[in-house]
């Protein structure tokens, strides 16, 4: 499979993070400080996107990002969180090299911290 597609693991409850926003905007210029949204979509119950943020057939080399709404999702979850919360959005800034590849990018979360990186 060939694309852009994401998936997001809660490490406080040892599960998929189920129906968590998220937003894919393509950087548009240079200096990399004006964006466009292109896609908006929900996590899953398995944590994933039902179909690639990108398709294969759209997939262009430059710059991306991921905004998740992780605050919203843990709210949801009942934790009691202090305001303001410490992560509410976690940003992932990334370049695609490669049109012919596939590009996986996990987000393990909780309301304390993140990783991320590219998978396969």
């Amino acid at each position: 499979m060939k694309g852009l597609t994401t998936h997001i693991l809660d490490l406080t409850h040892g599960t998929p993070a189920q129906n968590v926003k998220i937003e894919l905007f393509s950087v548009t210029n240079q200096n990399e400080t004006e964006k466009q949204l292109l896609k908006t979509a929900f996590s899953n119950e398995n944590g994933r996107v039902d179909e690639p943020l990108i398709t294969e057939q759209q997939l262009t080399p430059g710059t991306y990002e991921l905004l998740f709404y992780i605050g919203d999702y843990f709210k949801n979850k009942g934790l009691s969180l202090k305001e303001p919360l410490f992560l509410n959005h976690v940003v992932v800034r990334f370049g695609i090299s490669d049109a012919n590849a596939h590009y996986h990018v996990p987000l393990l979360i909780s309301p304390w911290g993140y990783q991320v990186y590219r998978g396969s």
